[in-house]
């Protein structure tokens, strides 16, 4: 059902639902709330430590001070004084809303409930709800639903439409589709339940059951998904044996370091893998900067030895052209003759046309590239050999279409995100893992700090500092644009303010994820050059480009990221000769998330990361409600909910046993397994 058929809901409402992805009722149900407002017990001024800073509380107390109100040119200020049973005060402060002046007296008693600002010691309450007791105690303990919203659409307008779609689906309510053994075993509630009480839920204990059922159901789809996938796509006889060549030898003896015990061990998987009588199909999972590109290369090389193909497939024409110009460099280098192409989107049709011939007559051997290698035009010789890098910026079927490009190739992934091995065995499914976890000896250690925005002046002189050196650096902000449902820095505003405090020499530039591809590239392109000084960016820096003079990596509002995304941001810079430095800055200083963050500062050792950040966060945790993540789901996070994916691959394998997804009772499920793989699989990011 359209959205538009909801009340409420016009042609503007709807063009703002349709930039969250939002078309239909269906849609809307599944945009879960990204937090919810829980009326918790008021609590005491003196009560307010630090770990309430940054966070709402609901404070009880008399108003102690006359009402003061002043004008600040921009918006008009009201403000009194607050003081519990035992004397303490806090300043209570209220923006454009004047009209408050005349219902708050002195000496009257009510609950404050408002944000929490801490500064020189002094407490502040901003912008406070007034309520009676007897009006607080109604509401204490309701759950009120949050949702990710975007610019023009609040967070009650969306509130009531869903609540409309919730009578909506009440009298249209779905068959149950999860096999009664598998929701026994694992303790779900049922499936129509799951979906109001996410919503709406009456309880603490009603969310937690209702979280449970959705995050799992999105477990079970996904991993009985790629289990049929895989089994479609079974492991064939090697129809390409490549014995290892002496020559691919005598390049590891000329390289001017030795490969690291991680990465020796690792080559000999992928030897005897690509000489075996079965078809290698493998993951390399290594940490940014571990060396897995030379790992890559010897594989092309044994490739291109017995006569045949290999093809390199990058998630950005800058990292593509960065592979291509290092490879080429080290083969001429040590006198390799080996012919190498390159393949890009926004090469011209002639260029284009040109490379096609030559793959086509097996004149070029190795082809590096864009998604350009996998369309319908580009024709190879004798591919054996398929290598995807960042490995977690393609689809499935993009993966499977590059494959299909040769007849049955070798297949090797490579992936930096540090997922605990358990972990990866599930998502991964029969891929063979291996685990590059050493760095090598010559890569300088990152300085790492934590700060709160007090330091940011300091930061802005010290990068300052690294460009009059002839460096560059990235500023990292969790947003695009300004939104009225969340505070923290973003890319576009922060980039203005910044001009306003750097020198007119220092060139500033911006890059997100709603840049066309080309000016994404552009930019990309002009910061590998040293053109850009400083890159404002969304995380869409995480991979795809390689700048060795990038020395200083800023990241605003860090409390807002994973600890495994940090650590992958980090990653973009020490990757050249030059000492380099990363500030992260927290927007919310409670000593949780403080003691958090610090965690990066004691290891660079993504693996150890990941591990803490799973250990911190831990299973149910209350604010892992996110609206997507490393799979594409609503709900469901692989960190938070390690174990539930443990036990949701668990039920699958076992579905998938007993071929149960054949029996006419399980039509349903069926069906929705087929229709996620079609739709989604594509944009799951592993």
């Amino acid at each position: 059902m359209n959205i538009t058929t909801l009340k409420g809901i016009g042609t503007k409402t709807a063009e703002l639902f349709a930039k969250l992805g939002i078309y239909t009722t269906q849609d809307l149900l599944k945009w879960y709330p990204r937090d919810y407002d829980v009326y918790e017990e008021p609590v005491l001024v003196h009560e307010l430590t630090t770990d309430y800073e940054a966070s709402v509380a609901a404070v009880y107390g008399i108003i102690a001070r006359k009402i003061d109100v002043y004008d600040s040119g921009k918006l008009s200020i009201i403000s009194t004084v607050v003081r519990d049973e035992k004397g303490e005060g806090i300043k209570c402060v209220w923006y454009n809303m004047p009209y408050l002046k005349s219902s708050l007296r002195q000496g009257m008693r009510y609950i404050f409930r408002g944000r929490v600002v801490i500064k020189n010691s002094q407490k502040i309450l901003e912008q406070p709800q007034i309520y009676t007791v007897a009006q607080y105690n109604e509401i204490k303990g309701v759950m009120q639903p949050v949702y990710p919203l975007t610019k023009g659409l609040s967070n009650k307008t969306v509130t009531k439409a869903v609540k409309q779609a919730i009578e909506l689906f009440d009298t249209n309510l779905e068959m149950e589709y999860i096999p009664r053994e598998v929701r026994i075993q694992n303790k779900l509630a049922e499936h129509n339940f799951a979906v109001v009480n996410i919503h709406f839920p009456k309880s603490m204990e009603d969310y937690i059951q209702a979280r449970k059922r959705l995050a799992f159901e999105e477990f079970f789809i996904f991993v009985l998904a790629v289990r049929s996938l895989k089994t479609s796509n079974a492991r064939r006889p090697n129809g390409h044996v490549i014995p290892n060549d002496s020559r691919t030898d005598a390049l590891i003896e000329k390289l001017p370091y030795q490969l690291t015990n991680a990465q020796h061990h690792t080559w000999l998987e992928i030897r005897e893998n690509m000489a075996s009588d079965k078809l290698m199909s493998r993951l390399i999972q290594g940490d940014v900067g571990s060396g897995k590109t030379i790992i890559a290369v010897l594989a092309l090389l044994n490739t291109v030895y017995s006569g045949k193909q290999g093809a390199l497939m990058a998630p950005t024409e800058v990292l593509a052209k960065q592979h291509f110009e290092s490879i080429t460099a080290m083969f001429n280098q040590y006198g390799i003759d080996i012919q190498v192409s390159l393949l890009t989107g926004s090469m011209t049709a002639s260029a284009k046309k040109n490379e096609y011939e030559k793959i086509a007559v097996g004149q070029t051997n190795i082809i590096i590239g864009t998604h350009a290698l996998i369309q319908e035009k580009v024709v190879y010789k004798d591919l054996a050999l398929v290598i995807t890098d960042e490995q977690h910026r393609f689809g499935v079927n993009q993966r499977k279409d590059f494959s299909d490009k040769g007849k049955e190739p070798h297949v090797l992934v490579m992936s930096a995100t540090p997922i605990p091995r358990t972990l990866a065995i599930i998502i991964y499914g029969d891929l063979d893992i291996s685990i590059i976890d050493e760095l090598p000896a010559n890569r300088i250690p990152i300085k790492n700090c934590v700060v709160d925005t007090s330091y940011r002046p300091n930061a802005y002189e010290f990068i300052k500092k690294q460009v009059a050196l002839g460096r560059q650096a990235y500023i990292i902000c969790p947003m695009v644009e300004e939104s009225e449902s969340i505070e923290a820095e973003n890319v576009v505003d922060y980039a203005n303010q910044l001009k306003q405090e750097m020198p007119s020499e220092i060139v500033i530039a911006i890059l997100h994820g709603k840049m066309k591809p080309a000016q994404k590239n552009d930019v990309m392109q002009r910061f590998s050059d040293g053109a850009i000084h400083i890159l404002v960016s969304t995380t869409v820096v995480e991979v795809g480009v390689n700048v060795p003079n990038a020395t200083v990596m800023m990241v605003e509002n860090a409390d807002r990221f994973g600890l495994a995304q940090l650590h992958q941001l980090r990653g973009r810079v020490g990757r050249g000769a030059h000492q380099s430095y990363c500030i992260f800055v927290a927007g919310n200083k409670s000593s949780k998330n403080m003691k958090r963050l610090e965690i990066l500062n004691k290891t660079n050792d993504g693996f150890k990361i990941a591990e803490e950040d799973l250990k911190l966060r831990g299973p149910g945790d209350f604010f892992g409600v996110r609206q997507s993540g490393e799979l594409d789901l609503g709900l469901a996070d692989i960190y938070t909910d390690a174990t539930m994916l443990k036990a949701a691959a668990d039920a699958a394998d076992m579905v998938m046993e007993k071929d149960m997804l054949a029996k006419p009772e399980n039509a349903i499920l069926a069906e929705k397994v087929h229709s996620y793989t079609i739709k989604c699989l594509e944009k799951i990011n592993l």
